[in-house]
């Protein structure tokens, strides 16, 4: 053993570009991969992230009139307080859109704890002057279409106005606002919550917990000691946790999918290094065998050499990212402060590294084997051709008297034929995975830009204060009168029970047979005729049906059936939803009246400018909602594919230098016939240029063919588990994956001129002693 790490620290001094290139590597893949983590964790728990910055309460208690706060602060479980706070009920209207609000009373200074965090905008001023100002939830302020420097009008309990004007919009660790679900927060100087609520309020207070754990019990403590004739409301960090974070499934198992296949695609490059090392000792390995080296100490030899170089780099790239990750600037550096406080952070931070060692691992005791079967007599190797002949097609290139770099470059980099193509393979993908990388981008994307292909063909929401007015034709003409609405379509919705009453379905009718719903149809076909309707693909997972069948439901105490003749991309609901026309369910009861009407804008439209004109024509009786859209959620998604892209482009990068040195050693032994031959060195440089760019332009083309079609596919897969439903993948233009292809092509043209100049003034007394 002895001899053996003597040999390997012998080896190591002697090869040092190569020991510090394979550390280098390593240490750059794994810190690549963290970064990447810290990313995904910031995405994909939305509620963590907010709850860490704010140091968030666990509890909160909404109560009336005056609460004891130092008896709540003196239980042993609370670690501190979050106010307690006045609060008043009021109705907020914005651009045409209602909503139920509670306020809260603020001053100019957040508190510590449970503090809102602004988006945009600033928080409340100090001056006398700031007492007209709020600040809006961003859910809320997302449903009014309200931004900073807008104003709104607050409504008290008492029916009196009140206009302020929005400073800011902050986040905050509790549930979410949605319309129709509840009042959504905001807060104001304590001054104007007086003006709006001048006969009394309740209080808001926020605990956070030594313990997340003891929630319950310190929720009953609290009731007790309070009254529970005197708390109206309670809310635990669980809710918020699950309100918040149930979205964002999708997002999270597909960036999972991404991450193990970055994780493998860096070892399967690594390895491809290590390889390459050995294939470029031979001679050394040979002289080994014949001072009395077994092939097993050979391999030991190698496996413990190139196994300190990944240990070593695992642990460079994780104390670097670990202490200079936070200074990144943008969203991964906020990443990389925040991750610590994420759960699962200490499993990644050792499991990862410690699954890459494992997997160079695994891949550098096959090199090593191989290692160790090298015969101990170099010419034996050498006397052996060295490549296949030149085939029929490049024959048919010399006679067509193409460059000389071209043909030879072609031919030197699949000269090997069937052991050519692994190189190719391995280049291609992390390529591919670039290519799916950039098909769940482009599917991201057309939540924005194309939504009623993803099932959002209608913007905004119309319903009138009174049930009468909504099936009133006039409405219906005043509505599609509005510029920037194409068209309205009248509609219900209902909670209907599926058959044996074990679970609920949403039932919409919407338009008319005459002027159908432009519903988003990815199989079958639209509903056209009597009792036809399309389902959404949780729907039809649930009830275990297909196209084409008839579903029997239960609808206010009365039987629906309905024929499915189509399958539509439906994202509210888990996809369990099923639409039909309003004339069908009339079919049952002449008596149903519309509740609502669905707008569907025209392209270019803005649904916020649209909503205030929409309300100015309705004189203040219409209630204008925007429909819920992922979009709203799509930046950080965005940027966590977007590390995603940058950490495979470095694996690609890293495969790609291997590639090249390996292919500049095995060609030395042809320099001098090119020599011989007459090339210049300028022609012998562009042959190893011509051959690094055509491997990379073949690995190109494969990886993004195979990516597109993968892609595809598993966007698809991820849609229909979650619901919305397949169809939804949408691949990037072929002007995208042209570039793509351009650009991996002349990064491997530029990676290889190095090489290719010292390939060309290499001597030729060197070529030969390598010969032999």
């Amino acid at each position: 053993m002895r001899a053996i790490l003597r040999w390997a620290h012998s080896d190591l001094r002697a090869h040092r570009g190569e020991a510090l290139f394979a550390v280098l590597a390593s240490a750059g893949v794994i810190a690549s991969l963290l970064l990447s983590a810290a990313l995904l964790s910031y995405a994909v728990n939305p509620w963590q992230r907010v709850f860490n910055q704010s140091q968030g309460a666990h509890i909160w208690l909404h109560t009336r009139g005056d609460l004891d706060a130092s008896a709540l602060a003196s239980l042993d479980e609370v670690a501190a307080l979050s106010g307690p706070f006045r609060t008043a009920e009021a109705t907020v209207d914005a651009a045409g859109a209602r909503a139920r609000v509670v306020l809260r009373g603020a001053g100019p200074r957040p508190p510590a704890v449970a503090r809102p965090l602004v988006t945009e905008g600033r928080w409340l001023g100090p001056g006398p002057g700031d007492s007209g100002e709020i600040v809006l939830e961003s859910s809320l302020a997302r449903a009014l279409w309200a931004e900073p420097g807008e104003t709104v009008t607050v409504t008290g309990a008492d029916g009196s106005p009140l206009s302020l004007r929005v400073v800011g919009v902050a986040d905050g660790a509790e549930p979410l606002y949605r319309a129709g679900e509840g009042a959504g927060k905001a807060w104001v100087p304590p001054g104007a919550l007086e003006r709006l609520a001048p006969a009394g309020t309740g209080r808001s207070v926020g605990l956070r917990l030594k313990d997340p754990g003891d929630t319950d019990y310190v929720v009953q403590r609290v009731v007790t000691l309070l009254g529970a004739h005197r708390v109206d409301q309670v809310t635990n960090w669980q809710e918020a946790r699950a309100d918040r974070g149930g979205d964002d499934r999708l997002l999270g198992q597909m960036f999972a999918a991404f991450g193990l296949a970055a994780l493998l695609s860096a070892a399967v490059a690594v390895s491809g290094a290590v390889r390459a090392r050995v294939r470029g000792q031979l001679r050394d390995i040979a002289v080994l065998k014949a001072i009395g080296f077994t092939p097993g100490q050979v391999t030991r030899g190698f496996l413990v050499q190139h196994l300190a170089l990944a240990v070593l780099g695992a642990g460079l790239g994780t104390t670097v990212t670990l202490t200079l990750g936070r200074w990144i600037p943008g969203r991964i550096g906020e990443a990389a402060v925040l991750w610590p406080e994420m759960p699962g952070h200490a499993a990644v931070v050792v499991g990862l590294p410690m699954a890459a060692v494992l997997l160079i691992a695994l891949a550098t005791g096959l090199a090593a084997w191989r290692a160790g079967r090298v015969p101990p007599v170099p010419a034996a190797r050498s006397a052996l051709p060295a490549a296949a002949p030149l085939t029929v097609l490049g024959r048919r290139a010399i006679a067509l008297r193409l460059s000389p770099a071209l043909v030879l470059g072609w031919r030197s980099a699949f000269a090997g034929r069937g052991r050519g193509l692994l190189p190719v393979a391995r280049l291609a993908l992390p390529i591919a995975l670039m290519t799916v990388a950039l098909v769940a981008w482009s599917t991201l994307d057309q939540f924005r830009g194309d939504p009623a292909r993803m099932g959002r063909a209608a913007a905004l929401t119309v319903r009138a204060e009174e049930p009468g007015p909504a099936d009133d034709p006039a409405l219906e003409r005043a509505l599609t009168s509005v510029p920037g609405v194409r068209d309205a379509f009248p509609g219900v919705e209902f909670v209907a029970l599926v058959p044996g009453q074990t679970g609920t379905i949403t039932l919409r009718g919407l338009g008319s047979r005459a002027r159908p719903f432009p519903h988003s149809v990815v199989e079958g076909r639209a509903p056209a005729g009597p009792d036809e309707a399309v389902a959404g693909q949780g729907l039809l997972d649930l009830l275990g049906v297909r196209v084409g069948e008839w579903v029997r439901m239960t609808v206010a105490g009365r039987p629906q059936i309905l024929h499915v003749v189509g399958r539509s991309v439906e994202p509210d609901q888990g996809g369990r939803v099923l639409s039909t026309s309003l004339d069908s369910l009339r079919d049952g009861d002449p008596a149903l009246r519309a509740q609502f009407h669905a707008l569907v804008l025209r392209p270019g439209a803005d649904p916020g400018e649209v909503a205030a004109a929409v309300a100015g024509s309705g004189g203040g009786v219409l209630e204008i909602r925007s429909a819920p859209t992922p979009a709203d959620r799509l930046d950080t998604p965005r940027g966590v594919i977007a590390a995603l892209i940058a950490v495979l482009a470095f694996i690609a990068l890293v495969e790609l230098l291997t590639l090249i040195g390996s292919g500049v050693r095995t060609r030395t032994r042809d320099l001098l016939a090119m020599r011989a031959v007459g090339l210049t060195p300028r022609q012998i440089g562009s042959v190893t240029v011509m051959a690094a760019a055509v491997t990379t332009l073949v690995s190109a083309l494969l990886g993004t063919g195979v990516g597109a079609v993968l892609g595809r596919r598993l966007v698809d897969a991820e849609g229909r588990s979650s619901g919305i439903g397949s169809g939804i993948a949408d691949v990037p233009s072929p002007l995208v994956l042209v570039a793509l292809v351009a650009t991996a092509t002349a990064v491997g043209a530029v990676a290889a001129l190095a090489p290719a100049v010292r390939t060309a003034r290499r001597r030729l007394v060197d070529s030969a002693s390598e010969t032999f």
